[in-house]
Parts: structure tokens; C-alpha cells; sequence
């Protein structure tokens, strides 16, 4: 692993990470009281994010002022939000606002895309809420994609990545939960894709594995899963209003793994049905036993 700073050393500390980050001790101390997962349920996608971060102890639990956050979420395709193909505008918004608020120096948006972005950030209406909220929307800079070390993967050793997202002080995953044709399910481990570079087609190959070494080196500080709708069928493109569920939900938590696992339920599955889910918690990267997990609901 890529030796930390003493800041961000201590930002995973303070977020009661992983073993890998801290002791399970000072996690405990730090996490004592606050839920490892948050569900909002209710008709505001807005409110829906606003509390479930809330719940975990509010944005300036992990933006301090003065912090460059880079906001990813699924952007790929040449969607209307109405389809759920991409993360609801109203979730990105809301989460640029609330960055900003907890004193933020700036929230960069991001995404990069399987379809022409130039298309997919204004389609989506990602960009339109972005400006709204007072964030900026980057389009990567292929100069800034470099092949990066992945020393703990098993299957993948090194991928290029937007080295920009991995450096920031403070990265926020925003996936949207929704089926997918070759993963199963693609929710916040999935999502992380949209930080690499290369033949990402390549990574189809032993798939579930590959996911889970990527999710080794690309650690979001902050996962927000957007179940406000969702896609159940015929992901991840989508297209058919039928195949869309309203689900008003959004699920937050640190633990990427755990995430994944609750929004699994969504679908009527459990996270250990999924490849990735299970290796990634092989791999000590998070806990996919709900039944060991503080859940907390709030209804909005």
C-alpha cells in the first residue's frame, strides 16, 4: 500500500475505518455511537441524503475547511434521470451543497464515462445541479490518468486511474443501485470503475475478483448509494420506463462493503450472492453480515 500522510492517517482514524487504517480500539472509540450504515426513506431526494448523512454524524465528519472533495458518481450513459441509469441529480446536488457548507474549498464533480461526457453531464441534468449547488464539473484530463500500483490485488497488480480523485482530500462515492448485465448488481464497489482509464473491458475477465482489487486502492472516504429509483431490469444502460422502481431511499455509510450489501437488498438479494461483495470481504475491505451491522433508519 501507498504510504499515508499523517492527515489522511488521521481522517481514517477519525471515520472509524478499517483495521487497515487504525486500530480496532481507537475505530471504536471514534465510531462510538454513530451507526455503521444509514437508511433515509422518503419522498424528497434532497432531504433523503441530507439526513442520511446526518445520521452518520453529518458532513463535517468528513470535510474539514479547507478541503478539495471530488464528488464520483455514475455518469456514464446518455440517460434522463427518469430511467435510473444515472445517480439522481438531486442526490449530487444536495451532496455538493452539503460539502461546501461544512467548509469545503471546492467539490469537483466527476465521472469518467463510457458514453461522450459532453452528453451524459447534461442529459443526466448532473451538470445543471452541480452549478446550481455551487460545485464545478470535470471533465478528466487524460494527462492526469497514470498507471497506479495495486499491491494488494490478486488478480489486477496495476490500472491506470485518475490520480487527481485518489489524491483529493476527501472522495465521495455517489453510485446509483441498479441491475447489471455482467456484475449482477452495480451499486458503490462497481461505481469505482468510473475512476479508471485503460481498455476498462478488459476487467469483464474474472470480473467479481477484479472489482474487489480495485476497491483496494480507490478507498471514498464517504459511499452514498441513490436507491431513490431504481433500475431492476436491463441494466446498465436501461432505456424502458418499466424497467425503473421507485424505492425513496438513499443508504450511507464508510464501510464500502456494507453498503453494497444493504442496497443488495433492494433486489431482493444478499450481498454474499455477489462475487465482488464476497471478495472484497474475504479481502478485509468491509463487513457484508448485516446482522453484525448498526443500522439506522430515518424516515424523512
Amino acid at each position: 500500500m501507498d504510504k499515508l500522510s499523517r492527515r489522511e492517517f488521521l481522517r481514517r482514524a477519525a471515520l472509524g475505518g478499517l483495521a487497515l487504517y487504525a486500530s480496532p480500539v481507537l475505530g471504536k472509540a471514534f465510531a462510538e455511537g454513530v451507526p455503521d450504515l444509514a437508511v433515509a426513506e422518503g419522498d424528497d431526494p434532497k432531504q433523503l441524503v441530507r439526513k442520511a448523512v446526518e445520521a452518520l454524524g453529518g458532513m463535517k465528519r468528513f470535510v474539514k475547511r479547507g478541503d478539495v472533495v471530488f464528488v464520483k458518481p455514475n455518469i456514464a450513459w446518455n440517460r434522463k434521470p427518469e430511467l435510473a441509469a444515472t445517480t439522481n441529480p438531486e442526490v449530487v446536488e444536495e451532496i455538493v451543497r452539503m460539502c461546501l457548507e461544512a467548509g469545503a474549498k471546492e467539490v469537483r464533480v466527476f465521472d469518467i464515462t463510457i458514453q461522450p461526457a459532453r452528453l451524459t453531464y447534461r442529459r443526466s441534468g448532473i451538470m445543471k445541479a452541480v452549478k446550481r449547488a455551487g460545485g464545478k464539473m470535470i471533465y478528466v484530463d487524460e494527462r492526469k490518468i497514470k498507471e497506479v500500483a495495486i499491491p494488494e490485488g490478486e488478480s489486477v497488480k496495476s490500472w491506470p486511474m485518475y490520480t487527481e480523485a485518489l489524491e483529493a482530500d476527501v472522495l465521495i462515492n455517489v453510485p446509483i443501485a441498479k441491475h447489471h448485465s455482467a456484475a449482477r448488481l452495480t451499486m458503490a464497489i462497481k461505481n469505482l470503475m468510473g475512476v479508471l482509464g485503460g481498455e476498462r473491458g478488459a476487467l469483464h475477465r474474472n470480473l467479481h475478483q477484479n472489482l474487489a482489487d480495485i476497491a483496494t486502492r480507490i478507498r471514498p472516504h464517504l459511499n452514498i448509494l441513490d436507491a431513490y429509483r431504481i433500475l431492476v431490469n436491463h441494466g446498465p444502460t436501461g432505456g424502458r420506463p418499466e424497467d425503473v422502481k421507485l424505492a425513496r431511499k438513499v443508504i450511507a455509510g464508510v464501510d464500502i462493503v456494507a453498503v453494497d450489501s444493504l442496497g443488495a437488498t433492494l433486489f431482493g438479494l444478499k450481498g454474499e450472492e455477489l462475487g465482488y461483495v464476497r471478495n472484497a470481504h474475504r479481502m478485509g475491505l468491509g463487513e457484508m453480515d448485516l446482522g453484525k451491522l448498526r443500522v439506522k433508519t430515518v424516515k424523512v
